[in-house]
């Protein structure tokens, strides 16, 4: 019912803006990593030897980090401000120039369920913004062939790509001879990086509220597409449902394993049920290589999904 196309992935750079929150022994030996291997993600764990995730798995450096060094790391990474950071660091990270994201990991003071704040810092996890201009055109053949009327909803377990994909599609729908008006909705600041952007039609809303930031693209923006990150909020849902009205499609992305479970949580059913999405993809990484695989279903595919598994014929 789905097809699999593969496509291959390149290598990402060591951003020397780490240089100024990094110990130097650290720097120095990921420096050394990232001439063999694609980092995606730089793991501090105090007390314990840092780790990479790259496209060959999880590797361990020989430097190891004191609590002291994590401590003063997280303090550089926020400007010598912690209190500057703490709604985010409240909701587990911080986002540095360049759209890199670090998780923050501790020990939550929690009051009437809301978190007032993150002590005894026990890990860091720094993730590497990637741009493959040349990755996605699957995608891009999708969202054209729909000429306008549904968008694309790509979905995988965390750690896969989404991110990745989203920039990567977005910026080649914003160029060439077909471009279009791109709005990327980018709540955290780390999906538009995109550097020279002169000849991109791309216009960023950063650090607004998905359903905020999505409305302004549909009404004042005059887009063609939207792109935002993990959409699955009830609210963003109504305003995506708005713009979907108005006739502008958007590529988004979707925590999830597979296309049941991921039609079963509300308010990505509410989007389903409007035809919000005419497509989703689900991707995964091979085990070499770099590269990726996508499965692609159609909405109406996955309705005939939905309606077996509630006769039986299929379980879940």
């Amino acid at each position: 019912m789905g097809i699999t196309i593969a496509n291959s992935a390149g290598r990402n750079a060591y951003p020397a803006a780490l240089d100024s929150f990094l110990p130097e022994k650290i720097s120095r030996e990921i420096r050394g990593f990232s001439a063999m291997s694609r980092i995606e993600e730089i793991r501090l764990r105090a007390g314990g030897a840092v780790s990479l995730t790259t496209d060959r798995g999880n590797l361990f450096l020989k430097s190891t980090v004191t609590q002291k060094e994590l401590n003063d790391c997280l303090v550089a990474m926020c400007g010598f401000s912690l209190y500057a950071h703490s709604d985010t660091i409240n909701k587990g990270y911080i986002t540095l120039e360049g759209g890199i994201r670090v998780g923050i990991c501790g020990r939550a003071a929690i009051e009437g369920g809301r978190v007032l704040g993150v002590y005894d810092i026990s890990a860091l996890n720094i993730r590497l913004p990637t741009l493959f201009r040349s990755f996605g055109e699957p995608i891009c053949r999708l969202l054209r062939s729909s000429r306008g009327s549904r968008g694309v909803l790509i979905y995988s377990p965390p750690g896969v790509g989404k991110t990745t994909l989203l920039r990567s599609v977005a910026y080649k729908m914003a160029t060439g001879d077909r471009a279009l008006r791109v709005a990327v909705i980018d709540t955290r600041g780390e999906i538009g990086i995109y550097g020279e952007t002169s000849r991109a039609a791309i216009d960023i809303l950063t650090g607004y509220p998905k359903g905020v930031g999505i409305d302004i693209a549909a009404r004042t923006m005059n887009a063609q597409l939207m792109v935002c990150d993990e959409v699955g909020d009830k609210d963003e849902a109504r305003a995506i449902i708005y713009a979907q009205n108005c006739g502008v499609p958007l590529l988004a992305s979707a925590h999830g394993d597979n296309i049941l479970g991921l039609l079963r949580r509300t308010a990505i059913m509410q989007l389903h049920t409007a035809r919000v999405f005419g497509h989703y993809v689900r991707i995964d990484r091979r085990r070499t290589g770099g590269e990726y695989e996508y499965d692609i279903i159609t909405a109406e595919d996955a309705d005939v999904l939905l309606q077996n598994s509630r006769s039986g014929d299929i379980s879940f």
